[in-house]
């Protein structure tokens, strides 16, 4: 008997490297696949705003942005087709469109005359050129004032970006460190708001701020609620501030430190990380909020953010496809840039937590 066929350590780790490198092969093709899924939509957004309303409603135009190419002949301008001949696939502009018959003129050999062709030019595939209309997108920040909408949106973002991180972190801080009467009730009560409706708070909180205090037309109904804290964020800080150690503080207080110094000074450096994610979380809440601004700002389109600029500019506009899709292309920019700029801390923010959004 072979007894080097009962054992073989080295084909047996080869067959298992072989089934890793599958593994790893199939996981990177279905996650590649979903990846495409997402990004075709934006994709399509892109390549789409460079093009001509004309190339978008064109029914066999293709999805690269072309113009077909034309020729000049006898002071009239006339489409290029691929005609197949004897000779194979030549490029003749139509001049004489015809049922059965139709004339071309060879445009490498103009002063051959007319071509008689028999067939059908309308199955004929026209000649095309690669043809970016980047003048879209000067076109789309003019006509939508981005300077001014892009002005309100950023003003809106980081003044309740700010609000919400210092109330959200105090109130976060209370409950992750301190003991106090119903502590676990109002913490009950407070992570129930997250499922409490919009819809159920929009007629009283619409009638405190308009017709009790008067601010319609202003920013104050939109920033003010921000200014106190929100229930995902203040949940998403105290569970950071749960795995600091308790040593750090407790060093502070022998040093002196009052509790407020400590929070500043010990716990705010340790919690970076999740800053930075509820400070994402709630400038991309900002930059796409729309109902609020809809409602509030009603009679005042100077003061309108992005988001309700881009409704207007798309019913104003709502048969030229490419501008609109331009127009959200540039409104994607700046979240884009911030994003990348601080994913680092984002994805540590919320591996470190333990939440996922």
């Amino acid at each position: 008997m072979d007894t080097t066929r009962l054992y073989d350590p080295h084909g047996t780790k080869l067959a298992a490297y072989r089934r890793a490198i599958i593994r790893r092969v199939l996981v990177t093709t279905l996650a590649l696949a979903i990846l495409s899924l997402y990004i075709m939509p934006l994709v399509y957004a892109l390549v789409t705003s460079l093009k001509t309303p004309e190339q978008v409603s064109e029914p066999r135009a293709p999805i690269v942005p072309s113009e077909r190419v034309t020729y000049d002949y006898q002071g009239d301008t006339y489409d290029v087709y691929n005609v197949p001949t004897e000779d194979g696939m030549q490029e003749w502009a139509l001049v004489d469109p015809g049922r059965r018959c139709s004339g071309f003129i060879d445009i490498n050999n103009p002063h051959a005359g007319l071509i008689e062709w028999e067939g059908n030019w309308r199955g004929l595939e026209p000649v095309r050129e690669l043809s970016f209309y980047w003048s879209n997108y000067p076109d789309a920040w003019n006509r939508i004032d981005f300077p001014r909408l892009l002005g309100n949106t950023l003003q809106y973002a980081f003044i309740t970006m700010i609000g919400t991180l210092v109330s959200s972190s105090l109130a976060a801080y209370g409950f992750a460190r301190f003991n106090f009467p119903f502590k676990n009730v109002l913490f009950f009560i407070m992570i129930s708001t997250i499922l409490l409706p919009p819809a159920v708070t929009l007629v009283p909180t619409y009638a405190f701020f308009v017709k009790s205090l008067g601010w319609g037309g202003t920013w104050w109904p939109v920033i003010v609620p921000h200014l106190f804290g929100n229930a995902y964020n203040i949940f998403l800080l105290r569970q950071y501030f749960l795995t600091i150690p308790r040593e750090l503080e407790e060093a502070a207080y022998i040093d002196g430190a009052n509790p407020l110094q400590t929070f500043v000074r010990v716990i705010l450096p340790q919690s970076v990380p999740v800053l930075t994610a509820v400070a994402l979380f709630h400038f991309f809440f900002a930059w796409n909020d729309f109902f609020a601004p809809l409602i509030y700002l009603a009679g005042n389109r100077a003061e309108n953010p992005i988001s309700v600029g881009l409704s207007e500019f798309r019913s104003f506009y709502q048969i030229n496809v490419p501008l609109i899709l331009t127009a959200a292309i540039i409104s994607m920019l700046v979240p884009l840039m911030i994003f990348f700029l601080a994913q680092r801390y984002f994805i540590q923010g919320i591996v470190v937590t333990g939440v996922d959004k």
